[in-house]
């Protein structure tokens, strides 16, 4: 950091020993040159107008503040959204296997007793073999 310091000293040094040198004629060149780079940069300052649906009214008051700022309104939009998902997938959007297991015993033809019943395991064991 005292490099880069000095570095800068000896620049501006430089710099005013400079223009003490100059004739009335340059510095007044400068001066102007200035002034106009000022000016044209004032110029560029401004933002240029862009095309703003009519609804943005409403919603610019809205995303100007620092707690609703556009940039928080993304992220948190997409984390509801993906809460809302998991919510619908975990509470039976989506059929689990086990209410198909569940829907077939009911609507078989054999009691549930056939199927709790030892000796009916092991046949079906046997018989897929």
């Amino acid at each position: 950091m005292n490099n880069q310091e000095e570095v800068a000293g000896r620049i501006a040094r430089l710099l005013d020993e400079s223009t003490e040198r100059l004739g009335t004629e340059e510095r007044t060149r400068l001066i102007e040159a200035r002034r106009l780079a000022l000016a044209r940069h004032r110029e560029g300052a401004q933002p240029e107008p862009a095309l703003v649906p009519a609804f943005a009214g409403g919603i610019n008051r809205l995303t100007e503040q620092r707690v609703m700022g556009v940039r928080y309104l993304v992220p948190v939009a997409a984390l509801v959204l993906g809460l809302i998902g998991v919510v619908y997938v975990h509470n039976g959007g989506v059929p689990s296997e086990i209410a198909d297991i569940d829907a077939g015993l009911l609507t078989d033809e054999l009691p549930i007793n056939a199927y709790l019943d030892q000796g009916f395991d092991a046949w079906l064991k046997r018989s897929s073999r």
